[in-house]
């Protein structure tokens, strides 16, 4: 099969290998279409290696029909339309998944949408529900709201119906978020959302961070008492210089930092149970909806790429595969 390779000098390219062999407890996806994500990048870097034992191939999530299938998939059949999460090895022409971890694609998507949904609607899942708690008509603030984890939590928040804030780095940006239905859109390159907040008189009940750095004390400055923080990355940098322990125990702030792609096979299936309980008929009905910037062919791998880096998009960017 074709894959995409990477080498020390970050350099794309197109190779040959064997097509992956499944266990029992296996499935094997011939990919339509690929989900490009910021992990994707940095594996490409050098700075976030494929869990050990699991494929160094780029690429977390794929959509396709199903090819081969282990002993235990009884409820699935060979060409069933799917989309998943997977540890590695996306950027191929297959890709083998857990049984479990399958999802079903739902019936008026197309592969694109279902190589939106799987990695930015489960961790925006996870970090508002699974982890925070959330619970209807609070207040929730979510950094980065134009991005792909962004706008799937802005829509799961609006779901059961809470207050959305969010922050941005463009006009175009902010009208986007209003459109998918936040109720308040900072531009952070012209206002400071700490000075915003304290004026409205808001705090937050939870708040979704992909900054960290400075951003770290200016969150607990506007968390909400008993709120939670839940920090997935860190594009502000590592680093909080003088966090004020002091105000985080006045609010009881509850901080967190999680990852999914390097969680257990048990954490996900459980975590993709729990979501296609609650929300997978939202698919269906055209409540929750993929938002999707710009669809690549493949061998455009570079340029969507360099999409991402520069942050210019709104939503998802996918690779289709010959």
């Amino acid at each position: 099969m074709r894959y995409i390779a990477f080498n020390k000098e970050q350099e794309l390219s197109f190779e040959e290998t064997e097509i992956p062999t499944i266990n029992d407890d296996e499935c094997l996806i011939k990919v339509s279409a690929i989900g490009v994500n910021r992990a994707d990048i940095l594996q490409r870097q050098g700075n976030y290696p494929a869990p050990p034992g699991e494929s160094s191939i780029l690429g977390i999530e794929a959509c396709g029909e199903l090819f081969a299938l282990g002993k235990s998939a009884q409820n699935w059949q060979q060409g069933d339309k799917v989309l998943a999460i997977v540890p590695g090895g996306a950027y191929a022409q297959y890709v083998k998944v857990k049984t479990e971890h399958l999802i079903k694609l739902p019936h008026n998507l197309n592969y694109v949408d279902g190589a939106s949904i799987a990695e930015v609607f489960l961790t925006a899942y996870q970090c508002l529900f699974t982890i925070a708690n959330l619970q209807p008509k609070t207040n929730v603030l979510i950094h980065a709201g134009a991005s792909g984890v962004g706008t799937a939590a802005i829509q799961l928040a609006k779901y059961i119906n809470c207050h959305v804030t969010v922050t941005v780095g463009s006009e175009e940006k902010c009208l986007a978020c209003k459109a998918l239905g936040a109720d308040e859109v900072i531009n952070y390159q012209e206002t400071d959302f700490v000075e915003w907040s304290k004026k409205a008189g808001r705090s937050y009940d939870v708040i979704l961070d992909v900054v960290a750095g400075e951003y770290v004390n200016k969150n607990i400055n506007v968390c909400a008492l008993d709120g939670h923080i839940v920090m997935l990355s860190m594009l502000g940098g590592r680093y909080a210089e003088s966090v004020d322990v002091a105000k985080m125990l006045l609010k009881r702030v509850n901080m967190h930092a999680t990852t999914l792609r390097s969680r257990s096979d048990k954490y996900k299936s459980q975590l993709i149970k729990d979501f296609t309980e609650n929300f997978y008929h939202c698919f269906e009905s055209g409540s929750l909806n993929p938002v999707i910037y710009k669809n690549f062919n493949w061998q455009e791998v570079d340029i969507a790429h360099h999409t991402m880096l520069s942050n210019a998009n709104i939503g998802k960017l996918v690779l289709t595969v010959d």
